[in-house]
Parts: structure tokens; sequence; C-alpha cells
């Protein structure tokens, strides 16, 4: 029975993840479109363009990493795939320093990660070994 209630939250676990990271790849080329076209502004020898030029690269990847490892575990997880708790425990506790929405996903994400149930659901979605006697 708590097993069930488990598999539930690790479906919106991944759910939230997905939609979240499909969300984070669009920011991702906002900014990127946005910074580019500030940098088309900036006529100012005291805020160079080259600055403009480097958060316009920098940050937009960031995003988009991080968007891109939210998307790929959401995905595992949906299949039980063991790396891909391991890999969203990762991605929610970095996500915890985005106050606020990142850290209330964070949180939930890694409360329904490392549950005793939700680690038992991971094991047995294992291929077993055939075993002899």
């Amino acid at each position: 029975m708590e097993g069930s209630k488990m598999k539930k939250h690790v479906t919106v676990v991944g759910a939230i993840h997905i939609g979240f990271g499909i969300l984070g790849l669009i920011a991702a080329i906002a900014v990127f479109v946005a910074l580019r076209f500030a940098r088309g502004f900036v006529d100012n020898e005291e805020v160079p363009t080259m600055v403009l030029g480097f958060l316009s690269v920098s940050l937009p990847l960031l995003i988009g990493f991080m968007s891109t490892l939210g998307l790929v575990g959401g995905l595992g997880l949906l299949s039980y795939q063991p790396w891909a708790r391991y890999l969203v425990i990762v991605v929610a506790a970095l996500g915890c320093l985005n106050i606020p929405i990142g850290t209330l996903k964070g949180v939930y994400s890694l409360w329904v990660l490392l549950q005793d149930e939700t680690v038992k659901l991971f094991d047995l979605s294992k291929p077993q070994a055939p075993q002899t006697v």
C-alpha cells in the first residue's frame, strides 16, 4: 500500500522535473536572445560589451545545462531508473538555492526520493540475476 503512494509521488516528482526542465530550456533561449539584443544597444565604454557577451553565453548555458539534467532525470524517474534517482537528488539539492519555487520543488523532491519506500521501489526495478540452487 505504501509503495503505491510513493509510486504516485515519484511520478509527480518526475513530471515536475520534466515540466520545469522544458520551461528552463525555453527560458535559456529567451535569456540568450534578450542579452544578445541588449548588447546591440550598449555603446558606452564604461560598460564593455564583452561583459554582456560573456553573460549572453554563460548564463543560458548554465540554465540550459541544469534544465537538461532535470529533464533527463525526470524522464528516468518515470521509468524507475536507479541512476535517475541519484541525478534528481543532486539537481533538487542545487535547486533549493533557487528561492522560493526551486526550494519548494527541491525539498519535495528530496523528501520523496530519500524515503525508504522509494529506495525499495528503485531497488526492485533493477533486473535480478537468476538464482541457481
